[in-house]
């Protein structure tokens, strides 16, 4: 058994965790909205359409924000197309996933939705065929209170109150060549800013995400960031990042070894962001979005592949990726990879909720289940909540093809005021090795644990689609205080979370 250590002090914290970290994303692709969140015809549905079983699963998850309407889909999108009476609305082709989008599930819809779920709302504008007149009518029906063309439009939908959004983003991933409506930099950027500055002048209380890097491999990181940061710096809060990690015939260790690279681009783009700031002498601080993340577990060319053999359906079963013990592995070491940086990182959506590359699977007319990384999601939207402590790891590491030191434990301490509690997140990346590891917590004083388990299998390929409960959280019994020590015996490629009052 390895043994390793990772010490925190009180004295030494990162900053607080914002209650946004636990988003999510809803996207017209494939089943995610229709069959996934939305359909009427289930029996298990509401008065509204939406699957209550759905609802229920996401209320437990800890979901705390939501962006619609994409995703690759909002590049081509007319809002207006999905609001008002469903019978008038129009069927369209939808050229982000070859689709016919029939417009059943839109604005209003969500809205409904997203109050059900308890979820906060973050809108996506279309700036890859549209610009600033169309997103200035968006933010105008969402958040006008009365008098004007597009509030009384709202307002004869039904909603006399403006729904009030705060979180817009900017276009989305505008930096790749596959977004229709693809830019460069300088184009965006400008397009971006002029955007921005008019959405804010009809109302100043909104939040404003710029694109940033849709992969950390992209040819043009971070020159794209430093471009639309120059252009657009006194205009936004947020600048977004996009992340995705596939690779799993790559090994074990090089695929959990990923989120190192993780941890590497969130530190290139704050870096870019301060370089920025001095350069305009600014005194504002740009924070971070991460608003799609997540475990790409199938080859790349996949989605195109299906959509290419049989386009043109209505919500066709497109990329619905089934994740292994594995995958929740690097999961939960992409969410460390964000909390470790909660002084920045302020806004994050794992991407996407329902059937595509999701948390929440669901048969059409049939039952709903969670996937193996349901779980790590879990265990951090409802505990990690608090203060993000300096963790110093002291202990061996290995080496792989993509990376020369990688710790076999990834961690995360969370310290819980309100609670009186500490939290510690673990991943144990050996595969051959148990590990026992030593939390040492200088200036604080742990008790009792409250609650201690863990995510591990016999197969690490082990998934939950025949058997919905084989991949599922355990109690730990192998976790102990000691003076200011916890210690925990962790098997090898698990998850843990251990709650330990103070």
């Amino acid at each position: 058994m390895l043994k390793v250590k990772v010490i925190c002090d009180k004295e030494f914290t990162v900053g607080e965790i914002d209650n946004r970290m636990y988003g999510s994303f809803l996207e017209h692709m494939g089943r995610v909205i229709y069959h996934g969140v939305y359909e009427p015809e289930h029996s298990n549905a509401d008065e509204e359409g939406f699957r209550k079983d759905v609802l229920d699963a996401v209320r437990q998850m800890g979901v705390t924000a939501v962006r619609y309407p994409g995703g690759n889909f909002v590049s081509a999108y007319h809002w207006e197309d999905g609001v008002g009476p469903r019978e008038k609305r129009p069927r369209k082709v939808e050229l982000a996933w070859k689709a016919i989008e029939k417009n059943e599930f839109g604005t209003d819809e969500f809205m409904h939705w997203s109050r059900k779920a308890g979820v906060q709302p973050i809108f996506t504008v279309n700036l890859g065929t549209r610009g600033i007149e169309e997103a200035l009518q968006y933010l105008e029906y969402c958040n006008f209170p009365a008098g004007t063309q597009f509030s009384d439009l709202r307002r004869s939908h039904g909603a006399e109150e403006p729904y009030g959004v705060k979180l817009w983003c900017l276009g989305n991933e505008m930096d790749g060549i596959w977004q229709i409506g693809h830019k460069s930099a300088g184009e965006y950027g400008r397009l971006a800013a002029e955007t921005g500055k008019n959405m804010k002048l009809l109302d100043p209380k909104i939040e404003l995400i710029a694109c940033g890097s849709s992969l950390s491999d992209m040819e043009t990181c971070p020159e794209w960031d430093m471009e639309v940061l120059e252009q657009t710096y006194d205009v936004i809060d947020y600048l977004a990042l996009h992340q995705y990690y596939g690779g799993q015939d790559k090994g074990t260790a090089s695929f959990l070894a990923q989120s190192l690279d993780m941890e590497e681009q969130i530190r290139t783009i704050r870096g870019a962001a301060q370089v920025i700031k001095r350069k305009k002498r600014s005194t504002k601080d740009i924070k971070l979005s991460v608003d799609e993340w997540g475990v790409w577990a199938v080859p790349g060319n996949t989605v195109n592949r299906e959509v290419e053999e049989n386009p043109w359906q209505i919500a066709a079963p497109i990329s619905e990726q089934i994740y292994t013990l594995e995958d929740a592995l690097l999961f939960a070491e992409m969410q460390m990879a964000m909390l470790k940086n909660a002084d920045v990182v302020k806004i994050a959506c794992q991407s996407l909720l329902t059937n595509v590359s999701a948390c929440i699977m669901t048969e059409s007319g049939g039952e709903m289940w969670r996937q193996t990384i349901y779980y790590p999601f879990y265990y951090f939207a409802n505990f990690a909540r608090g203060t993000v402590m300096q963790g110093i790891y002291r202990g061996e590491y290995y080496s792989c093809k993509d990376a020369e030191k990688v710790p076999y434990l990834d961690q995360l301490v969370v310290w819980n005021r309100k609670q009186n509690e500490v939290i510690i997140f673990l991943v144990n990346r050996s595969e051959d090795e148990s590990l026992e590891a030593d939390i040492v917590l200088e200036g604080m004083a742990p008790n009792t644990v409250k609650e201690a388990v863990f995510l591990a299998a016999d197969d690490k390929k082990k998934t939950n689609r025949e058997d919905h409960s084989a991949v599922i959280p355990k109690k730990n019994e192998d976790v102990k205080v000691k003076d200011n020590h916890v210690i925990a015996e962790l098997l090898p490629l698990s998850f843990h979370m251990l709650r330990i009052s103070l």
